[in-house]
């Protein structure tokens, strides 16, 4: 009876089509949220996801799938962002924090004018993995390919960039080209999970796995790699919990992440005392 609880859900298409975005998305940005937290881009991460709702909101009006009209955008913010913090001398906080804003509420602006949208602000922000279509499939498995080959073809000078952006560059590294090639490619997977966990929660999903994962793991990789299976944890099981429970996916599958991230961060504290 009980394993039946396991299966019985993906009886249904919509639910099959919701595990794999999830399985994607749990790997995706974790993987990624190790460097962002070194390198301290978690406010970075919650921008691009904000700052992309115009273009999710114009991508509605005009039909096509939400993740397809963000792409662009999300990278001409994550790269428009970048050019701020190198040239603007107003700091890295404000300069990403003018462009959180302004797009942010130049996109509930949008929303207000065009009230014929028929998606539902909460399921913008808050995320609706359940309503995902075999379209929106592909484009997050298209996308979850490009992030994972790029992540994997580029570790050691994003390993060597993240430690010591100096050292890299004195050995001869394009430091500018490769924190432009994350930025893309964290921009990537941000829009690719948007449907997933919602513009205001990519955020935890982005960092908490991957924090849970530091606390219990020494080496870099390895927090990766444990904080990639933190997130298909945590995803999966909000999935779990949207089906049976009937909450809503995006804030399932944060609370999740948040729950591992205490029972880890017990973990680490309870080794410590024994030592």
């Amino acid at each position: 009876m009980g394993i039946e609880y396991i299966y019985e859900p993906f009886s249904y298409g919509f639910m099959v089509r919701s595990l794999i975005v999830a399985i994607s998305v749990g790997l995706m940005l974790p993987l990624l949220g190790a460097y962002v937290i070194n390198r301290n881009l978690g406010f970075m991460g919650d921008a691009i996801a904000h700052a992309s709702l115009p273009a999710l909101v114009l991508g509605l009006l005009i039909g096509v799938s939400v993740l397809i009209a963000a792409i662009p955008a999300a990278i001409f913010i994550a790269l428009l962002i970048g050019y701020l913090i190198s040239r603007s001398k107003i700091g890295e906080d404000t300069a990403i924090g003018i462009i959180f804003s302004s797009f942010f509420a130049l996109g509930f602006i949008l929303l207000s004018i065009f009230k014929q949208i028929t998606y539902t602000v909460e399921d913008l922000l808050l995320g609706q993995i359940l309503g995902v279509s075999l379209s929106d499939v592909l484009i997050t498995l298209i996308l979850s390919v490009i992030v994972l080959i790029t992540s994997l073809m580029l570790f050691k000078q994003f390993l060597f960039v993240s430690f010591d952006p100096i050292g890299a560059k004195v050995s001869g590294l394009r430091v500018k080209l490769l924190d432009n090639i994350f930025l893309v490619v964290l921009s990537l997977a941000i829009i690719a999970s948007l449907q997933s966990v919602g513009i205001i929660l990519v955020l935890s999903m982005l960092l908490t796995p991957a924090a849970a994962a530091k606390l219990i793991m020494k080496n870099f990789s390895g927090a990766m790699l444990i904080g990639s299976v933190f997130g298909i944890i945590a995803a999966v099981s909000g999935l779990y919990l949207s089906y049976y429970l009937d909450f809503p996916s995006g804030p399932s599958m944060a609370l999740t992440a948040t729950i591992i991230f205490i029972v880890a961060w017990i973990l680490r504290r309870t080794i410590n005392y024994a030592i």
